[in-house]
């Protein structure tokens, strides 16, 4: 037989490994042959054979799995079956999928699925600080896939080996994905994870056009609303304390901004909201997530943390503000104020404990970052009755 021969389309063959199994007797045969037209072939007993192909994956199956994976429209359930897809057709040893945190001087590794010898990983609780999470330097092979946009592959003691893609969303490399094969990855492998992370781009991007603001690029008010629910489900249950690490949510206002739209027009307006975004996406921590809530209002969600470093990380935000020279208008000002968040909290509900403080601080000559629990121990702020409603003196 001429392995090189072609079928009608005039598309070359190549030669295949298959595995003939036999249903009735569990009778297997190996052999090289051209590729099947059919995966049953006639076996003895009257039973079929099933052709296994090894030197690629089963395509209808990949399809379904594809179909399947497409499906989520949450992003922690797309990665863990974006893993769960690569380790079924790789048959690999582990599968980690990392995002890439900007740390103050270095960028860290958190991983948001994995896979490890036969143990589904989720995605990793942020510690409070994020110098105890890996640094992308740490591994050359982490450093030289991010920095050099390219997989990395690294051959291990015993003839595994591992490989490294970089994740892109838009341009930007925001993970990786790190593979640990029995052996040396093949080329028709390595082709197949760049599919699926293909499919993770573009699923991503999906995601992103009906969650996030199109002026700012941040999520939206609907996105914070759906995600609030897991925010608070990650909440210790327990009575508040100043000094004790949680969940804190920030309410952002900037200061007169209604004249900032009425001096220099709308276009300068959306100009300050798309620098002020871009500030406090610089200024937070990797960890930390950030949303426009609506006009000229952003919502902070702060990592666990106690009161003061909360007020710390707003503060910071509000001196980045302050300190930027703005087109047109020079200088501005945000007030902010925040509260901690809830097990049992309901998204209004803890907004508008943020929002008291924040009106307090503009009824004080805005500028300013308040907390509603330091508020209401010092009595500035009453809270009137057990549906949470409160009041100003």
């Amino acid at each position: 037989m001429n392995l090189c021969s072609s079928d009608s389309a005039g598309a070359p063959f190549a030669p295949q490994v298959m595995i003939l199994h036999c249903g009735a007797c569990a009778n297997t045969d190996t052999i090289t042959s051209m590729p099947p037209r059919s995966d049953l072939r006639p076996g003895p007993h009257g039973a079929t054979f099933k052709v296994i192909d090894q030197a690629g994956v089963n395509e209808p199956l990949l399809i379904d799995r594809v179909a399947d994976t497409t499906s989520h429209r949450e992003r922690d359930a797309l990665d863990r079956a974006i893993v769960q897809m690569l380790v079924e057709f790789l048959d690999a040893l582990s599968v980690v999928l990392y995002q890439v945190l900007q740390d103050d001087s270095h960028r860290r590794m958190v991983r948001r699925a994995g896979y490890d010898r036969g143990c589904l990983q989720p995605r990793s609780q942020l510690p409070p600080d994020l110098v105890d999470l890996p640094k992308l330097s740490d591994r050359q092979e982490w450093q030289g896939c991010v920095e050099g946009r390219r997989p990395v592959h690294c051959a291990l003691a015993g003839g595994s080996s591992t490989t490294c893609f970089p994740v892109l969303e838009g341009s930007n490399v925001t993970g990786l994905l790190q593979i640990e094969l029995a052996d040396s990855m093949s080329a028709r492998e390595a082709r197949l994870v760049a599919g699926v992370l293909r499919i993770l781009r573009n699923q991503t991007a999906l995601l992103d056009y009906g969650e996030r603001d199109t002026l700012t690029g941040l999520l939206n008010r609907k996105t914070f609303e759906s995600r609030f629910e897991k925010i608070c489900g990650e909440q210790q249950d327990a009575v508040w304390l100043p000094s004790q690490p949680r969940r804190w949510l920030g309410l952002l206002d900037i200061d007169r901004f209604k004249s900032i739209n009425d001096t220099h027009g709308h276009v300068i307006g959306d100009e300050v909201l798309l620098l002020v975004s871009q500030i406090m996406q610089r200024t937070l921590r990797g960890g930390d997530q950030l949303f426009r809530f609506g006009g000229e209002e952003f919502v902070v969600v702060l990592g666990d943390t106690n009161a003061v470093g909360a007020g710390a990380a707003l503060e910071r935000i509000r001196v980045a503000i302050e300190n930027h020279r703005f087109p047109r208008v020079a200088k501005i000002t945000a007030s902010i104020g925040f509260t901690t968040i809830q097990r049992q909290d309901a998204p209004t509900t803890c907004v508008e404990r943020a929002d008291a403080a924040l009106y307090f601080i503009k009824r004080n000559g805005r500028n300013g970052v308040r907390c509603f629990e330091t508020l209401v121990e010092s009595g500035d702020i009453v809270v009137r009755d057990n549906s949470g409603g409160v009041e100003l003196f």
